[in-house]
């Protein structure tokens, strides 16, 4: 009786060079929705509503801008989304490089989006309790407007804990395209510097607010403009992995 094997190397899909270079667009394109539908929300709604002083204050801007508030709330699932599937896609494609510092890279990044869902839960118990009449009415409006107002605030301590996971993705993904010279290495060389800004900017948050609200744009400008750079040139070059040819299999 004759015995067959199965060459588990020949069934991989292969990493061409003009499939490579449709997967790393399709992570920049992604990467462009993250910028998108990210800062927005934080920048433009919910830090100046936070900022507005008294609960009474910051409730009554949350229901001036109630369909703002809403809209804020999808942008940041799609901003999940997108952020996850970035991941996924540079995981298929950097897992060769070296596996483990793939899958830390792919972890720390769904941690994030996870803590990110789970804060999200926040920014609706704000608005919640900012535009319901039914618990104005049960709770009186000032408990009803302070609870919107301290959920608000929940909402930027759970973003400063994604933020954690935001610059530790960052260092394998920085590390894995420094080695195989996939970008140019002083993008590379931000992306791990910006590891370094982010959870700095965490730090100061936690210790001393009033000191990070200085030294916030110090901390974040790095990964910033780092993600800016990757996303740009995954977009318009692609990534030139090193042993990318029609007979070379994923790992």
């Amino acid at each position: 009786m004759s015995t067959t094997t199965l060459d588990l190397s020949t069934t991989d899909r292969t990493h061409t060079p003009d499939r490579t270079r449709r997967l790393a667009r399709l992570a920049g394109l992604l990467y462009l929705v993250v910028l998108v539908t990210g800062a927005p929300p934080e920048l433009l709604v919910r830090v100046p509503l936070a900022a507005e002083g008294s609960a009474g204050a910051v409730a009554d801007a949350i229901r001036d801008n109630a369909a703002l508030f809403r809209l804020a709330a999808f942008s940041d699932l799609l901003n999940m989304a997108a952020f996850l599937g970035v991941a996924l896609v540079l995981y298929g494609l950097l897992r060769s490089v070296h596996a483990g510092a793939a899958r830390a890279m792919l972890v720390f990044n769904a941690v994030s989006v996870a803590v990110m869902a789970i804060n999200t839960v926040n920014h609706l118990a704000a608005w919640l309790f900012a535009t319901s009449t039914e618990l104005t009415a049960s709770m009186g409006a000032a408990t009803a407007d302070g609870l919107a107002a301290t959920f608000l605030e929940l909402h930027g301590i759970g973003f400063s804990i994604a933020e954690i996971f935001f610059g530790l993705w960052l260092f394998p993904l920085g590390w894995m395209l420094w080695r195989t010279r996939a970008v140019p290495r002083p993008i590379a060389g931000l992306l791990m510097v910006g590891t370094v800004g982010y959870l700095a900017n965490v730090t100061a948050t936690f210790l001393s607010p009033d000191l990070s609200t200085a030294l916030t744009p110090v901390f974040t400008t790095p990964p910033a403009l780092a993600e800016t750079a990757l996303l740009v040139w995954l977009l318009v070059k692609g990534l030139a992995l090193p042993g990318v040819d029609s007979a070379s299999p994923t790992a």
